[in-house]
């Protein structure tokens, strides 16, 4: 059966509708923090809350959706023809609604009736049974008595055959049964499961994990997942992901772009399908309604990283990284998922705006960041040789060191995991506890100790959410007098790991339109992930330099500097991150006055 992406996203939402289910709409790719991940890496988690027993505010007890997922733990696989960062699972729930025997005839009804798929061929798996539930009898008696052939059904342990959320307790879990048809439906026999290919799951929520077990759920759920990307592969009979419709489009740009076949060679497949995954992820990430962007921590450096390994694979192919990403970008906000994302389309020229930006960022650094690696491999080889020479039983070195790794990234913008990537096809690795020290080294040059007499930035804590916010208050501090005044300063600022309290002398009110501008401001330089560079010099020296010295009279003769590029020159001697990208993106919550002359302003760092 051929069908398109569009097609198959509807059938499974008008399935589903028939059968009385309410379409819920997709919800934001960002973990809400409530399930302990970073990104929705499921089309049930958004839905925890109701599926442990509170109501679901439609009132309803059926729902449908299909929703975006991003799941980054193999991000290095990316490149072969199966794996993806960004995927959308088509599911539906039964809220303390219907249960098995349900569930089982309407996933037979959708995979023999609308998808054409033959019943004598489909395999299904069901729970064993361990000490902790018993054997799932029942969902195995209703498989039959739909005509799932006996020697189609199996048994397998919960290590394939149940669900759970692992390492989290007080969450829904239970036995799951898992549907599968032969890769080649023509062939007249087939292994299983060697010659099938999963097409989806039924989880049957009757469980809450505990402590020490599980124990009974007061309401029985139904969670079903089936991933379209998969289902698109399987029910057009194809074998590689990126020749779907999701993808074709963008490999046919990457193909125009670099005037090279996707088929010609592995290396030119494997570089297209990890610009054209990653590209994809990043328009889903900045489009989404909680959109984030490139940074140096959380969910933001996972982007970064996305984007800096798509931006040398577009080097390695020889076209430009920025227009490049751009164009496969637009393959997907209008010809891709525009119609079901239309939030894509409204942030259409700030996602292409966004991408442009960090490739222009990268790029500066990028050529100066490949001759530092190949100075490492080559100082590695050159070490190898020489000691080999003295000494025929000496074991080659393989590792590039912590502190060179630490370089890269500091210096150059290069991710752990790019200079572990790079090494690894050159057959190295990388001292990643190296690395990790060199960096808690840098944190605590960068942050520095607070000598009497010294201004401590306003701090209650010397955390590191406290640290972020200090190092926060240089750049309002300089937006404050590019967009107001140059002779706004600093007159007092109060920090905790919740939020910032900065006054400033100003004789008015800041219009929305000057908020706006410095929120916009500060955010720009955090996107552009400066290095903030400490340096100690006479106060004299600091002068000088044009270094802004908030409460001079403090100071002693040796002061301590913090420069952010050009923006930013303050003593100081407080704590700060390392690179502007740590600290998250930056939001004015009020303005306010503060006394005679001083205004006040309150932010977070989301």
């Amino acid at each position: 059966m051929k069908i398109t992406s569009k097609e198959l996203r509807q059938k499974w939402l008008s399935f589903y509708e028939s059968k009385g289910h309410l379409d819920i709409g997709a919800v934001s790719l960002i973990g809400d923090g409530s399930t302990g991940v970073m990104f929705n890496v499921a089309g049930m988690q958004p839905l925890m809350p109701y599926l442990l027993g509170a109501p679901h505010p439609s009132g309803k007890k059926r729902l449908c959706n299909v929703q975006g997922c991003v799941r980054t733990v193999d991000i290095e696989s990316v490149g072969d023809a199966s794996h993806f960062t960004f995927f959308e699972m088509m599911g539906n729930w039964s809220l303390g609604d219907y249960f098995k025997k349900e569930k089982t005839a309407w996933t037979f009804e959708l995979l023999t009736e609308v998808f054409g798929l033959d019943k004598d061929k489909l395999c299904s798996t069901v729970f064993e049974g361990n000490e902790s539930a018993p054997r799932d009898e029942e969902t195995a008696g209703l498989l039959a008595a739909l005509g799932i052939r006996p020697e189609h059904i199996f048994y397998l342990p919960k290590s394939d055959n149940w669900w759970e959320l692992e390492g989290t307790v007080g969450t829904p879990c239970g036995p799951d049964n898992e549907w599968f048809y032969p890769i080649d439906p023509a062939a007249e026999a087939s292994v299983f499961p060697d010659d099938y290919v999963e097409i989806g799951n039924d989880v049957y929520m009757q469980y809450r994990k505990t402590e020490t077990g599980y124990e009974p759920l007061e309401h029985k759920n139904v969670d079903t997942g089936f991933g379209l990307d998969r289902m698109l592969l399987f029910l057009n009979g194809l074998h590689d992901g990126y020749k779907t419709d999701l993808f074709s489009g963008a490999i046919a740009k990457l193909e125009a772009l670099t005037g090279r076949a996707y088929d010609a060679e592995e290396g030119v497949r494997r570089a297209m399908r990890i610009i054209a995954d990653h590209t994809r992820t990043t328009v889903m990430l900045i489009g989404d309604v909680n959109g984030i962007l490139p940074s140096n921590t959380g969910a933001g450096y996972i982007l970064r990283r996305l984007m800096r390994r798509a931006i040398r694979y577009c080097r390695q192919l020889g076209i430009e990284p920025a227009s490049s990403m751009r164009a496969v970008a637009e393959v997907f906000i209008d010809e891709v998922y525009g119609e079901a994302y239309p939030l894509l389309i409204e942030k259409k020229a700030y996602i292409l705006e966004e991408i442009g930006k960090e490739a222009a960022r990268f790029e500066t650094m990028l050529e100066k960041g490949m001759t530092e690696f190949e100075k490492c491999v080559n100082g590695i080889a050159r070490k190898n040789t020489f000691m080999k020479e003295k000494d025929p039983a000496f074991v080659p070195e393989t590792c590039i060191g912590g502190k060179q790794a630490f370089r890269l990234y500091d210096t150059y913008g290069f991710p752990l995991e790019l200079t572990e990537e790079m090494a690894a096809e050159r057959g190295l690795s990388v001292d990643r506890a190296g690395f990790d020290a060199a960096f808690k080294e840098h944190q605590e040059k960068s942050r520095g100790d607070v000598h009497a007499g010294e201004a401590k930035g306003g701090l209650e804590s010397h955390s590191q959410m406290a640290t972020r916010y200090h190092t926060a208050t240089h750049l309002l501090n300089a937006a404050l007098k590019q967009v107001l005044s140059p002779d706004c300063n600093q007159k007092g600022s109060n920090i905790n790991d919740e939020r910032m309290r900065f006054d400033f002398n100003f004789e008015r009110a800041m219009t929305p339109e000057e908020i706006k501008a410095v929120e916009a401001l500060v955010n720009e330089k955090i996107a552009e992930d400066i290095p903030v560079v400490y340096r100690e010099m006479s106060l004299d020296e600091a002068r000088a330099e044009h270094f802004v010295g908030v409460f001079d009279s403090q100071y002693g003769d040796v002061v301590k500097t913090y420069s952010i590029g050009d923006f930013s020159k303050e003593m100081c001697g407080g704590p700060h991150v390392a690179r502007t990208g740590e600290l998250g993106h930056f939001k004015i919550v009020k303005e306010q006055s503060s006394s005679a002359g001083v205004r006040r302003i309150k932010a977070v760092l989301e």
